[in-house]
């Protein structure tokens, strides 16, 4: 039994290990990377820190306007597609990646697997939310985080194929934290909050990424900034000089493990990711999102997480606003991996 599983993102790269440990001895596991994150410490470092097997088909389409992108991937995973013959196609998450590779895989006729399916932001302005619709209806098997992932997609009439499965990305935080694997990186700062900005609703108006680095700089504690290549670039074009920030400290973009080790080390998270809001939960770290939405609403229970975005004064207070209690047993038990590769081999049987 053949699988191809389609990454490209660094989301992705942390979604797939526990898929590949899933896999092995089970199905044949053939990997396509599409090359959309081609920085290295956003590719390259998961293979080499986690020990991924290499990816079987690099594409390296690199970055682009959003048709242009999913284009060049498409036209490359049909080939690979026609020559590898699989059984069935997986997709992670949101990205152009996933649906590229869900678009071609339902055009061939070859059963489609969502893994994170049913996630909704109800905001259609973010091209990931537009990603996760119309990969979600057209996947033959959908696995989802939580009871609200399966509303969402009963409410759009999907429901054959759905199963609860818990979030993958817990399978390698829990994997990571039970192998003390954090322990070499220890981050040198003290008394600091952990801050990760890239969305375009945060950074493509000189003004709005501005006034997000103005707060940063006036509050209680230093911010370690972990500065996406895009938030980078477009600062530069502004022609803002980040030495200015002086409670800020820039850093590049972090392995799997620095990140976390960053995040675990912290005094609360400020992001605007997906991911990170729910790492910052399952390492009980106090997470400020700067968006007007989130796909992971379980997290806003108790206060754990809370939406940030018109009037940025409030981060300061809203950072000390702890929750009475975390919730160990959310997006399920660290063995999504495992289920989800028994659900697909019953499926293809």
């Amino acid at each position: 039994m053949k699988i191809v599983a389609i990454i490209g993102a660094r989301p992705q790269f942390i979604k797939h290990f526990p898929f590949e440990l899933a896999c092995k001895g089970k199905v044949e596991l053939v990997t396509i990377h599409t090359g959309q994150h081609y920085d290295a410490n956003m590719s390259e470092v998961f293979f080499n820190q986690l020990k991924m097997t290499q990816p079987d088909y690099t594409l390296h389409v690199g970055s682009g306007a959003h048709g242009e992108q999913t284009g060049k991937m498409m036209i490359e995973i049909e080939k690979i597609i026609e020559e590898t013959k699989p059984d069935g196609v997986v997709v992670y998450g949101d990205t152009n990646s996933t649906l590229a590779g869900a678009l071609v895989a339902s055009k061939m006729h070859i059963p489609l697997f969502h893994i994170e399916a049913g996630l909704r932001s109800f905001n259609k302005k973010m091209p990931e939310e537009v990603n996760r619709v119309l990969t979600d209806h057209i996947s033959d098997l959908l696995f989802v985080p939580s009871a609200i992932s399966v509303q969402n997609l009963e409410n759009e009439g999907v429901q054959k194929g759905v199963h609860v499965v818990g979030d993958i990305m817990k399978d390698l935080v829990q994997y990571v934290t039970q192998n003390d694997l954090l322990k070499e990186h220890v981050p040198k700062e003290k008394n600091f909050y952990y801050a990760t900005i890239h969305r375009p609703y945060n950074t493509d108006e000189k003004g709005r990424l501005k006034h997000v680095l103005d707060v940063l700089e006036q509050l209680d504690k230093k911010v370690v900034f972990s500065l996406h290549p895009r938030t980078k670039n477009l600062a530069s074009g502004y022609g803002l000089n980040l030495e200015d920030y002086t409670n800020i400290n820039f850093i590049e973009p972090q392995s799997y493990f620095s990140n976390l080790g960053y995040l675990q080390n912290s005094d609360g998270l400020i992001t605007d990711s997906g991911g990170m809001q729910k790492e910052a939960f399952w390492l009980k770290k106090k997470c400020v999102t700067i968006r007007k939405e989130t796909e992971w609403r379980e997290t806003l229970e108790d206060n754990a997480n809370v939406l940030v975005f018109t009037d940025l004064s409030k981060i300061k207070e809203e950072l000390q606003k702890l929750p009475k209690k975390w919730d160990e047993t959310l997006y399920g038990d660290g063995a999504s991996g495992l289920k989800m590769i028994d659900k697909i081999i019953q499926f293809l049987q």
